[in-house]
């Protein structure tokens, strides 16, 4: 098993910014890649970056392109989302999320095994 605890979530102005961080305990050895994802009211849930584990290589939706940066510290088993220039319709739930002993990492959900408990970000216009 592996538990996530996400933080770092909060109320933000438009054009603001936020680092959500995502630390992972217990059996993290074989841990493929990590995401984050999010889910407004009414809406699914949805991939937003991912980065392998190993190599750090990244992934963004289209929606967060250039404004969200995904990061990871291997030593500390954290993920990081940090989010800049944030704009109201980034209000959501977001969730971390690992993907163990997997060949190829992908952005749908069935894609990690774990999640977190979710962290709220709110951004006000």
């Amino acid at each position: 098993q592996v538990q996530l605890v996400e933080s770092g979530g909060g109320l933000v102005q438009a054009g603001g910014s936020l680092r959500l961080s995502c630390a992972a305990s217990g059996r993290t050895f074989g841990t493929y890649g990590m995401g984050w994802f999010r889910q407004a009211p009414g809406k699914e849930r949805e991939f937003v970056a991912r980065i392998s584990w190993s190599e750090g290589i990244t992934f963004y939706a289209d929606s967060v392109k250039g404004r969200f940066t995904i990061s990871r510290d291997n030593a500390k088993n954290t993920v990081y989302l940090q989010m800049n220039s944030l704009k109201p319709e980034d209000t959501a739930v977001y969730y971390c999320a690992v993907a163990q002993q997997r060949s190829i990492l992908g952005s749908a959900r069935f894609d990690y095994d774990y999640w977190g408990q979710g962290t709220q970000v709110t951004v006000s216009s």
